[in-house]
């Protein structure tokens, strides 16, 4: 019985895979929180999609794919915050926009060319088959992103409920915004071995969402959602062994489900609290 258990733990892939899920851990759960405060949900979904042409790019011209990844996510951030400062159309119409065309952009840039990289590996990541130097590239970019976050984490927080009031206090708000951008873009070329650019969102938006759903002290929700992804990826590449799943889809079904339980949960006690007055 205990050998079956432990049956995972015997293959150098599955303990690649438990690896790099916990180094993708920390940063996409410490910018979910943000995302989801500041409500850029919709932007880290934009940036991920946007990936696409970038990656495709700097194998055409044979550079590093994070390189291209990076470069192609920090365009459509850019391009998002010009048509939004200078149009008449919100912010979420204008990435629902740009990101799609990137990501089309993308696919037919990806049908013209001749690759040994499968496409399902790039949308939907490749755990089982990471490399070490995957592994080493994805904890710098992490550690980095992880770095920033801490450090800056009261700066972003008063950037994230109230840009006006951070601006008066003197701090730097483009800065703040446009370095928010790049280490999301980072953290998304971070996890696309990982977990591919489709599924890299929803490890940028459920930690957040259900952290704020358990919650109300900020420093609380950052501890809370990063120990949600550890245990979520954790279960989820243990648990596709034995289901024969991709690991990365099992890790974000069970997110969604954790969500649902601390939604239901929080309804409950908010229903509670309401008949008490």
């Amino acid at each position: 019985m205990i050998e079956e258990l432990l049956l995972p733990f015997q293959f150098a892939f599955m303990n690649k895979a438990f690896f790099i899920t916990a180094i993708i851990a920390a940063p996409t759960a410490l910018l979910s929180c943000y995302l989801v405060l500041k409500g850029w949900s919709l932007m880290g979904d934009a940036i991920s999609h946007a990936v696409l042409p970038g990656i495709v790019l700097a194998y055409i011209i044979n550079i590093p794919l994070i390189i291209g990844a990076f470069g192609a996510g920090m365009i459509c951030a850019l391009a998002t915050g010009f048509l939004k400062e200078n149009s008449r159309v919100k912010q979420d119409t204008v990435m629902g926009v740009v990101f799609s065309g990137m990501f089309g952009l993308g696919i037919v840039m990806y049908t013209k060319i001749h690759t040994d990289i499968h496409l399902d590996h790039i949308l939907f990541g490749n755990m089982l088959g990471v490399s070490t130097g995957d592994i080493l590239t994805t904890g710098l970019i992490s550690l980095f992103v992880v770095a920033i976050v801490v450090l800056k984490r009261r700066d972003l927080l008063l950037h994230a409920f109230d840009p006006a009031q951070a601006k008066a206090s003197g701090l730097p708000v483009g800065l703040l915004h446009y370095g928010l951008l790049a280490i999301l873009s980072l953290t998304i070329v971070a996890t696309l071995k990982a977990v591919g650019i489709i599924l890299a969102i929803g490890l940028l938006i459920a930690p957040g969402a259900i952290a704020f759903l358990i919650t109300k002290r900020f420093e609380r929700m950052l501890v809370v959602a990063v120990v949600v992804t550890l245990i979520s990826g954790f279960l989820g590449v243990y648990l596709s062994f034995y289901l024969d799943s991709a690991p990365a889809p099992t890790i974000i079904l069970i997110l969604s489900g954790i969500f649902i339980i601390a939604f239901i949960w929080q309804a409950k006690r908010a229903r509670m609290h309401s008949r008490t007055f």
